[in-house]
């Protein structure tokens, strides 16, 4: 028979306390649990890192290492298919650029184990991609220590491309922690210019005698319009921003040249513009020719002519690219 004082059963309290003291306990191993397989993991990640700057996963890692908590550090996630029979040339490109910020991380007095770098291929990792929805390589995902990738955890590649440069700034965003990019030593640039000094030296050298090409307004000209169409065209943003050549559909292997936003652009984009432009000049020089010419009047009608097709066409050519990136443009001319 219970003990009852004042209305309340000792019985009761008794097992109230007992559950209470095993729910303590429970909790405390499976607390122990916890830190002891979040130890395990960061061990296993801090291995893996220390034989590579950028740890390859399958499926099963990725979904223990990177997706499963619990985990308290945050993984950069490079998703790609560098397999020569996918031939993303782009994939290529970026993953250079991601081995160079990874190694500046590896290598540098303030690494630690609370970022690690990761690459999942499509050949190695299929139902990962899957799993995301991903149809398109390469990407960039940070998978923080906690809670859900968001939004900005995607890396804009369209826009911003894949510098190391731009990778490291988007990482310091979103994880507070700032990489200072380390570039191995590229020597193509210097012997390119002492040959070009070289070469320039060889020829005046050679022409020493006779050095009236100098003043040759002509060639001259033809040097200026050749810096202007290469800085018009981009040139010096992809020298900057590092954008790809161009984009191939995974799903329907259609490749872009021309990218459909106005915040980026392809190479091949650059590329195409330049030759725009030139042929647009071209045009216009025939004009000038043509009208200010004393020759034949059937040659110059000729000339005039043609003058006039390279810039309506090509004009309506370079519009129409311009419709196409900013859109709701209204005018177009020709092409549409």
């Amino acid at each position: 028979m219970a003990v009852v004082f004042k209305g309340f059963p000792f019985n009761l309290l008794f097992a109230s306390i007992l559950l209470i003291l095993l729910l303590c306990l429970q909790s405390g191993g499976g607390q122990k649990k916890k830190e002891n397989m979040m130890a395990e993991k960061v061990e296993q990640m801090m291995e893996w890192s220390s034989r590579r700057s950028v740890i390859r996963m399958n499926g099963d890692k990725f979904r223990r290492f990177v997706k499963a908590p619990p985990r308290n550090y945050s993984v950069i996630v490079m998703f790609t298919a560098l397999q020569p029979q996918r031939q993303c040339s782009v994939c290529r490109q970026a993953n250079e650029e991601y081995q160079v910020l990874a190694n500046s991380w590896r290598y540098s007095s303030a690494f630690s184990n609370k970022l690690f770098f990761t690459v999942v291929d499509y050949d190695e990792g299929a139902d990962v991609f899957q799993q995301l929805n991903m149809n398109s390589a390469p990407t960039f995902m940070h998978f923080p220590a906690k809670g859900k990738p968001k939004r900005a955890d995607t890396f804009d590649l369209q826009r911003i491309g894949f510098a190391s440069e731009q990778l490291a700034k988007w990482i310091a965003d979103r994880t507070d922690v700032q990489i200072r990019v380390f570039r191995p030593p590229n020597y193509s640039g210097t012997i390119a210019l002492a040959l070009l000094v070289s070469l320039v030296g060889g020829l005046l050298y050679l022409r020493r005698n006779n050095l009236e090409f100098i003043y040759n307004k002509t060639g001259w000209a033809m040097a200026a319009l050749c810096v202007v169409f290469a800085m018009t065209s981009g040139q010096m943003w992809n020298h900057i921003r590092g954008p790809p050549y161009a984009h191939k559909n995974p799903q329907n292997g259609q490749v872009s040249y021309i990218h459909g936003s106005s915040q980026a652009q392809f190479v091949a984009e650059s590329h195409i513009i330049l030759l725009l432009n030139a042929a647009i000049t071209m045009g216009m020089v025939l004009l000038n020719e043509a009208a200010t010419s004393k020759g034949d009047v059937g040659k110059r009608r000729i000339i005039c002519l043609v003058g006039l097709g390279l810039v309506v066409f090509f004009f309506s050519f370079l519009l129409s690219i311009f419709r196409s990136k900013y859109h709701g443009y209204p005018y177009s001319f020709l092409i549409k």
